[in-house]
Parts: C-alpha cells; structure tokens; sequence
C-alpha cells in the first residue's frame, strides 16, 4: 500500500515476487488491492478481510513516520490498543544499541495481542494477527518474511506440486464461439480451474489454460481436445 504506488512514483515488485513462491508451495493468491495513505480507507480494507477470514499479507506502512498508518489502523479494525510490543522492544534494541531513541521504538508499537515476524535483514520486526501478515515496504526485507510466515504458519496449507497447470493455444479463433465448449468442459471437470485469453494484438488466436490436479489436467485437456474436434465439425 502507499501513496507512492499509485500516484506513479514507484512500481510495485511484491506481486511479481509473491506469485512463484507462493506456486513453490502449493500456493494461490486469491485477490490483490493497493490502497493510498489513507486512514479510514486502510482500517475499513482490514475489517473487510478480517471479517471475511482471509489469510492477507500487507506491505509497508508500518515505519515511524507520519505517513505510517498500517500498525494505528489494524489496531483500530481489531478494536484495540496499540502499545510497545515487548519481543519487538527486545529486538530493535537489540540492533540499535546505543543509537536508540523513543521514535526507533515506535516501530514496535503493534496491536495488544499480536505476534512478531523476525526482520532477518536488520531486526525491527513485522507483526501478525487474525491471519493477518504485516511487513515492511522494503522488498529484502518483506519477502524472506513472508516466506517466514509461509512455512511457520501455513505448513499445513502447502502442497508443493499438487497442481500443476497446461495450456493450448487455438489460432484461428475468437473466446465467442468457444463459450458453450469452455462451459461443457467446466460441467464435467467441475474441479478445475479455466483461464480462457484472447489475443490483443488483432490476432484470432486464444490461449486455453487449465489448473488443477496432474490427473484431472491430463483429463481435463484431453476431454478439450475431443470438444475441439468436434466443435470443428
């Protein structure tokens, strides 16, 4: 999040990074939002995601500036205090020693209840509550972290080459006349996930990717093959 992504000054190299080590682990990001320094816009997206139990990872805004709100608006969706947490007091003492002073110390100030992330590049940590994963904006920092939270939290969740993914591109095509196909296929593999993307450059071409299990993709996709020949006649 941050004013400075969507007003252009910087291009955000999270997502790019998220996407294969998440598919690593068996992993899929199911939705991405980016939102300004904005208050109650960031303390209302974080009710949203908690109420709707989402496991959400959040980048940056949690600095000792002002424009820092992440830490004071999770506080606030979660209906508590911020205060000092007593691990990340440890920690940023740890690293700072005699550089130390009160605005430092801000950036362990979390929501009562929360747990720490381990920063592993310079020790002021993130924190996590309710499935939800907050960690600095500075990608050396925030990706080992992330993948800290992966493996410590959702062991459990990972399935490291449980689904695997197999696309055809058709050429002399449009989506249009391939719906009722796509929706045929979906019927009978109802497991599977279809990407269907057309060509944007002019071309009648279109590129047809399914997602699921070894088996149910080398079903799948041999079922779509037998459609396309008969769709052909």
């Amino acid at each position: 999040m941050g004013d400075e992504l969507l007003n252009g000054r910087k291009q955000d190299a999270h997502l790019p990074a998220m996407i294969p080590r998440f598919a690593q682990r068996g992993l899929d990001i199911g939705w991405v939002q980016m939102i300004g320094d904005d208050a109650t816009l960031i303390t209302r997206t974080i009710e949203g995601s908690l109420a709707r139990g989402d496991i959400v990872f959040c980048f940056g805004g949690i600095g000792a500036t002002p424009d820092d709100l992440t830490r004071q608006c999770a506080a606030a969706a979660l209906g508590v205090e911020i205060a000092l947490h007593p691990e990340a007091e440890m920690e940023i003492r740890a690293q700072l020693g005699e550089r130390l002073n009160a605005k430092h110390l801000r950036m362990g100030e979390f929501p009562k209840g929360c747990r720490i992330i381990p920063n592993p590049v310079n020790r002021i940590p993130g924190f996590s509550m309710c499935d939800h994963h907050f960690v600095p904006g500075f990608p050396r920092m925030a990706w080992p972290m992330v993948e800290w939270v992966l493996d410590h939290d959702y062991a459990r969740l990972q399935a490291p080459g449980q689904y695997v993914s197999q696309t055809l591109v058709l050429t002399d095509t449009s989506e249009g006349p391939l719906i009722p196909l796509m929706e045929q296929l979906l019927a009978e593999f109802p497991r599977l996930r279809l990407a269907c993307l057309p060509n944007a450059d002019g071309r009648h071409e279109v590129e047809l990717s399914l997602k699921g299990t070894p088996e149910d993709v080398v079903a799948g996709m041999d079922r779509l093959r037998e459609l396309l020949i008969l769709h052909k006649k």
